[in-house]
């Protein structure tokens, strides 16, 4: 039992600090901040279980992806920041063109028209690559690595601590998405949209930043 809370409480403190809810507050500040609240709620949840779902892939079979599509831990780096580039500058430059929402609404019926249509941000931008972006993966897919070089065959103690670190993290992903509710009623429609470009500022330089850590990482290693 005493190695079960041990693995759990490392892998929290590796696990945390990549897949970091502030990020996807921000996010849903700055992107959801017009959703009604029992829709942002239901996003919320999605998200949570969208973020268990691709750590848990990640964990047990991201090697396996990676291998058979020919991706390499660089380019996967790379990619994520092209994805929060992009992003990041979405929010710093609102488009002025009308929403895809709006312009989707043209091509239903009068009964859909009626039913209220929001875009759905759950699993991108919230969950990836919001909390599991790819520095979680990454982090996911090496230690994967890592555990099955020492071990012949996974003990079932790494199975169970892993799922339980998975859950926590999902787990707190949720509650502090749940928290930003608060935060909205308190920013009003001004304050959001201000904290929405900055943290797509904030977004372009971590974007970047994954870009640079990708291409130093794809110089230092060997070609084969």
């Amino acid at each position: 039992m005493g190695n079960y809370f041990h693995h759990v409480l490392i892998g929290l403190l590796a696990l945390l600090p990549m897949a970091n809810p502030l990020t996807s507050i921000s996010l849903l500040l700055g992107l959801g901040g017009k959703l009604p609240t029992v829709e942002r709620n239901r996003q919320i949840l999605k998200a949570s279980l969208y973020v268990a779902l691709i750590m848990f892939v990640s964990f047990y079979g991201g090697s396996l992806v990676m291998q058979v599509f020919g991706i390499s831990v660089p380019g996967l780096r790379i990619a994520g920041g092209l994805i929060v580039t992009y992003i990041g500058f979405a929010m710093l430059f609102p488009a002025t063109t009308p929403d895809e929402t709006e312009v989707q609404k043209d091509f239903l019926s009068e009964k859909e028209k009626s039913t209220p249509h929001f875009r759905d941000l759950s699993f991108v931008p919230l969950a990836l690559p919001g909390a599991a972006g790819p520095g979680t993966i990454a982090l996911l897919i090496s230690s994967a690595s890592t555990l099955q070089s020492t071990y012949q065959t996974l003990p079932l103690v790494i199975h169970l601590a892993a799922a339980t670190v998975f859950i926590i993290t999902a787990l707190i992903f949720w509650i502090a998405l749940r928290c930003s509710g608060r935060i909205m009623k308190v920013l009003g429609e001004s304050g959001i949209d201000a904290i929405s470009r900055v943290v797509g500022f904030l977004l372009v330089c971590m974007g970047v930043q994954f870009v640079i850590n990708g291409g130093f990482e794809l110089a230092s290693t060997p070609m084969h």
